[in-house]
């Protein structure tokens, strides 16, 4: 039976590109079975664009278009504006497409060896349909963070200065790209070009609206994020994070996150003392990992949608370490599979995931721990290449 099993895991189509592409784009069609009763939150992003051109407020209520409001940044009109003018269902059918092909395209793309990428093809694949039947734009934040780390890694940083400026200006999550900095072979280049696309993607919505329209959107931008932060502390749907978690478990409310953040921060820090490390591949890939898992962990805005970022890194710590991983880092990526991958899925009662995962932030539970394991082998570990290691002895 365990030969038949291993026969089967071994088989060629499972690590076949255009077998595993054509799942994923399966999966992207999928999508649109929440086409005739949740797709709120495409209406929002394609009133982005409409709203841009009729340059009325993107962050005002409009409850005869959608319920919510939008929480991106005004560039985002140029990004929704393919899809935002076609008619509705063949918008957001090629939008889901689309969020599918960036992703697996800065997969496939990137610099990760081989069996990494299809581990993370099949692995990332269990929530990306989570993601999808949202319409949701963190599909593309986890791969804007991955290219603008292998584009650096590729000493293409006027590409790499692109995507961390555009998922800024979008959702604020690219940001985090700038912890790549350090590993430039060409800083001031990097620089040169991050401030270059920064005037660029500020000014480029003025094309279909006009400058003080645009510079009045960015003032509302940013009072309501301040309003968003302030509302997800006791959001149910969202702050799916080490922070919600706290919070949720404890019950304690009166309290500033700052006193998990700092410490998270430094934490997060703390490797890049290791400049004696940094001529490793594997542990510039495992600082992307840090990156990714982050991004999730400490921000309030965290949602089950975006859980597809968080994998994408635990996919990345498993497979970038030059050692072999034990019983343990198995034992602990089923966990993350089960309760972050599958946490909003029917494989758990819908009183289990109503009053204990949701109700808890329990998601945010396996990959906290993944992550306090991964610092502390980022301050550890030697990440010298085995065979390299082999050969020094």
């Amino acid at each position: 039976m365990k030969d038949r099993i291993k026969q089967l895991l071994h088989h060629p189509l499972l690590s076949n590109r255009w077998f595993l592409m054509g799942l994923w784009f399966i999966i992207a069609l999928a999508g649109m079975l929440k086409y005739n009763r949740s797709f709120n939150n495409f209406l929002i992003f394609r009133g982005v664009y409409w709203h841009t051109v009729n340059q009325t407020s993107l962050y005002t209520a409009y409850p005869a278009e959608y319920w919510d409001v939008n929480h991106y940044g005004p560039v985002f009109s140029l990004v929704i504006a393919p899809f935002a003018v076609l008619p509705l269902w063949a918008g957001m059918l090629l939008w889901l497409v689309f969020l599918t092909a960036w992703l697996y395209l800065a997969i496939v793309r990137s610099g990760l060896r081989e069996k990494q990428k299809i581990f993370i093809l099949w692995f990332c694949g269990i929530t990306l349909p989570t993601a999808l039947f949202m319409q949701q734009f963190n599909i593309a934040v986890a791969a804007m963070i991955l290219s603008s780390f292998f584009l650096i890694e590729k000493e293409k940083d006027g590409w790499a200065a692109f995507f961390i400026v555009l998922g800024t200006f979008v959702k604020l999550y690219g940001i985090v790209g700038l912890a790549f900095f350090l590993f430039s072979r060409h800083k001031l280049r990097l620089l040169m070009w991050l401030a270059i696309w920064s005037v660029v993607l500020f000014c480029v919505p003025m094309l279909i609206s006009s400058p003080a329209y645009v510079v009045g959107q960015y003032h509302e931008w940013f009072t309501c994020l301040v309003e968003k932060n302030a509302e997800n502390l006791g959001s149910i749907q969202q702050n799916i994070s080490l922070l919600g978690l706290v919070r949720r478990t404890t019950g304690c409310m009166n309290y500033s996150d700052l006193w998990l953040i700092l410490p998270g921060m430094a934490l997060f820090a703390l490797p890049y003392l290791r400049f004696s490390q940094y001529k490793n591949l594997a542990f510039r890939e495992t600082i992307l990992a840090s990156v990714l898992l982050f991004v999730i962990l400490f921000s309030t805005g965290s949602e089950a949608s975006g859980y597809v970022i968080a994998l994408l890194g635990v996919c990345i710590w498993y497979t970038a370490a030059p050692w072999k991983r034990g019983k343990w880092s198995i034992a602990l990526m089923v966990f993350v599979f089960l309760l972050s991958g599958m946490g909003s899925s029917d494989i758990f009662p819908k009183f289990i995931r109503e009053a204990y995962i949701k109700q808890y932030a329990l998601r945010a539970l396996p990959i906290s721990i993944l992550w306090l394991w991964l610092c502390y082998e980022l301050c550890t570990k030697d990440y010298t290449p085995i065979e390299k290691a082999d050969a020094h002895e």
